[in-house]
């Protein structure tokens, strides 16, 4: 956000300007009187999320080493260029592309970045059979799983509607089309999963839910709330077809996260060249639904390539240049055993997993873990 060229920032190192001189230095933060404190706890809250996205789909086989690592690259390089260019008044900025609370900036930058490290990664043992086949490996606990959908679902009112880093009466608007893409999308996803498997899947509508709630990060300030609901159950759709194709072609998603914050991120910042209203354009145009013409799709479109492709080479090098160095997957005895242990020291799941090692089954360098920490 501070001021720079039209690729990065050059001034404003956060714990060296005083917060008076916000306006002479965070070009892009300028419209807001909020003590700059605050923007940068808000700010820091978008980048961890896009980086819990790379987590979300290398878990349970890469070293704990690697993230720390990546996650200095990611945080301190990779993801500021994205913010700038397109919030911090950098090259996309000036162009006008739309992004209100960060459909590419924080969610397609996240599944990019998880695309890479997991291509490099490979696939959890035993998820694909000797043809090649994807095996399905259940999560231990639908209802937790569900659960946490509903706490994103009820965080995203502050992620969205937060945006505006004010307290006006356009929150209220924000929130409602937040809402209503989420609700949409939980019925895209689950009526994908009637029409081609015949059953209600309540792990798809989940991540229904959260390709809708991606995709409404965008345009959900500059859309009409019955637009919402077409980004929302078309998030939904699209999520299931891309989480059942790339499950075929080898990458190994365990969370989906790749279908729903990559192509939820991508539908989501198109879907403003299509439906943003003029009345609602604070920057840019209107929508070709509004007769704004294909302008604003244009830019939408190339915001993507631009971010996305920056991302993926980016992170392809950094995880790269690990897998030759420290390596980034664990022993497969290890992803046998467990991270939690190996890493950590600790059963994450004593009840699942202690008998096994009481009976001598698991690896025979597990730690002990410390009495009273499992």
């Amino acid at each position: 956000f501070g001021s720079g060229n039209a690729l990065f920032g050059t001034e404003g190192w956060f714990l060296a300007v005083p917060d008076g001189q916000v306006n002479d230095v965070y070009a892009g933060l300028s419209w807001t009187q909020v003590p700059l404190s605050a923007k940068f706890l808000f700010q820091v809250a978008f980048c961890a999320v896009s980086l819990a996205i790379v987590w979300g789909t290398m878990l349970e086989r890469t070293k704990f080493a690697v993230y720390v690592v990546f996650a200095v690259v990611f945080a301190g390089l990779i993801y500021p260029m994205v913010g700038h260019w397109i919030w911090g008044g950098g090259w996309l900025t000036e162009l006008g592309m739309q992004d209100f609370a960060g459909s590419t900036v924080v969610h397609l930058s996240g599944a990019m970045a998880a695309l890479a490290g997991t291509l490099l990664l490979g696939p959890r043992l035993g998820k694909y059979d000797d043809d090649g086949r994807p095996v399905t490996i259940p999560g231990h606990n639908m209802p937790l799983a569900v659960l946490g959908v509903l706490i994103l679902w009820i965080g995203w009112w502050g992620f969205n509607p937060g945006s505006t880093m004010a307290a006006i009466p356009d929150i209220a608007d924000i929130a409602l089309t937040t809402n209503l893409a989420a609700a949409a999308g939980v019925l895209g996803a689950m009526g994908m999963s009637y029409v081609y498997r015949r059953n209600v899947d309540v792990g798809m509508g989940g991540n229904g839910a959260i390709a809708a709630l991606v995709a409404i990060t965008a345009p959900c300030a500059f859309v009409a709330p019955w637009a919402s609901i077409v980004i929302g159950f078309v998030a939904g759709i699209i999520m299931y077809a891309t989480l059942v194709y790339v499950d075929k072609i080898g990458v190994d998603d365990p969370l989906g996260a790749i279908a729903a914050h990559g192509m939820g991120g991508i539908w989501g910042t198109l879907s403003c060249g299509l439906f943003t209203t003029p009345a609602l354009a604070a920057v840019g145009q209107p929508g070709l639904l509004y007769g704004g013409g294909f302008y604003q799709l244009g830019i939408q479109a190339l915001g993507i390539v631009a971010a996305g492709g920056f991302v993926f080479l980016a992170s392809l090098a950094v995880f790269a240049a690990l897998k030759a160095t420290i390596g980034i997957r664990v022993k497969p005895e290890q992803e046998l055993d467990g991270l939690d242990i190996h890493e950590h020291g600790v059963f994450g799941y004593p009840d699942l997993v202690a008998t096994d090692y009481q009976n001598g089954n698991g690896s025979r360098k597990v730690p002990d873990p410390v009495e009273g920490t499992a």
